[in-house]
């Protein structure tokens, strides 16, 4: 009998793979992205307090229109990145927690580097 793919179990392998060579400070914190199929999800985080030190998402008050597209991570790429600025964050560490840098999590990061993150 064929063993069916796990994709998420994959994600996941990459992501614990990726994690160990990463890590954010309180000057350079980590830019998670985590992207479902409905939504996409941004969030700075200091991994020597464990704290979140800024997040956007689709989910969001303030967010308008579906949350599933590539239109929608450009928003949020521009959103954590004015949030970044505000707490006097410039550069960062880019954690595509598994996902291929390719449609969604690659917009969000081109819109947040567009406007003014470095990584």
């Amino acid at each position: 009998m064929v063993k069916q793919y796990d994709r998420n179990a994959a994600r996941k392998k990459r992501q614990k793979r990726v994690r160990g060579k990463i890590s954010g400070t309180a000057e350079c914190p980590r830019l998670n992205v985590f992207r479902s199929a409905n939504h996409i999800y941004a969030q700075l985080i200091d991994d020597g307090k464990g704290v979140t030190l800024a997040q956007a998402s689709t989910l969001d008050k303030g967010f308008e229109g579906p949350g599933g597209n590539i239109a929608a991570a450009e928003k949020i790429g521009e959103t954590i990145a004015t949030r970044a600025k505000e707490k006097g964050i410039e550069k960062v560490v880019f954690d595509r927690a598994g996902f291929l840098y390719h449609g969604r999590v690659a917009a969000l990061a081109d819109a947040a580097r567009k406007n003014g993150l470095v990584f």
